[in-house]
């Protein structure tokens, strides 16, 4: 596996590629895509950092695998590929974009308008196997992306953590609150979102916030 990243990622990150973890997780990303239908593709595995580059980063949303199922992964949290059917929790998204700005319920399920505007959608687990949900997880990936959030904590200042769901909230201890802002929710998935998800406004929320601090805000 190439690690097709951004140059300002990789001047960020270059001391966790050369760790023994990350070389162990490269031979078996590579095993697992030569011997499996694996997504998402090779060349959207860093998506989220080649959409959103370091110094634009204004906001961060969590997520845990990518989607198993074909043509959904495009290598950013939540997001699918044009023309497909919107998963459940992505619906619950949109829905809470709609009822919290008053805006229309958008056609594409493809957030790399997000991440062009500064928001890393960043999954946990950036691989998974064709229809086994978790399949790469525990595999080298939480270390690289924990290591992600650090840097982020302590190399930026008023980034806004959206953490939905007990998992994202888990990632919250690497998180400098005197530098950062969190914003929680319950998960958006059908199994959770009426817990709290819908009318949590974390959408406004974070323009509110951006504003505040002169910078652009986001274009839901």
């Amino acid at each position: 596996m190439q690690v097709n990243i951004a140059d300002s990622w990789k001047n960020i990150l270059q001391n966790e590629f050369v760790k023994p973890y990350f070389k162990k997780l490269i031979d078996f990303v590579d095993i697992e895509y030569k011997n499996h239908e694996c997504y998402p593709k090779e060349s959207a595995i860093f998506a989220a950092f080649n959409f959103c580059s370091f110094d634009d980063l204004n906001v961060v949303i969590i997520g845990q695998d990518p989607y198993h199922n074909l043509d959904q992964a495009n290598g950013l949290c939540f997001s699918v590929k044009d023309g497909i059917k919107h998963p459940p929790s992505l619906k619950n998204i949109f829905k809470e974009i709609s009822e919290d700005l008053g805006s229309d319920y958008p056609e594409s399920g493809n957030l790399e308008k997000w991440a062009k505007q500064g928001v890393l959608l960043l999954n946990a687990t950036l691989t998974v196997r064709a229809h086994e949900a978790g399949s790469h997880q525990k595999q080298g990936w939480e270390v690289l992306t924990d290591a992600v959030i650090k840097l982020i904590s302590d190399k930026k200042e008023n980034v806004v953590f959206l953490l939905w769901g007990k998992f994202a909230e888990s990632k919250s201890k690497f998180i400098d609150t005197n530098r950062h802002i969190i914003f929680t929710a319950p998960h958006p998935s059908p199994l959770g979102a009426w817990r709290g998800w819908f009318g949590s406004k974390h959408f406004s929320k974070t323009n509110t916030f951006l504003k505040s601090i002169h910078k652009k805000e986001v274009n839901w």
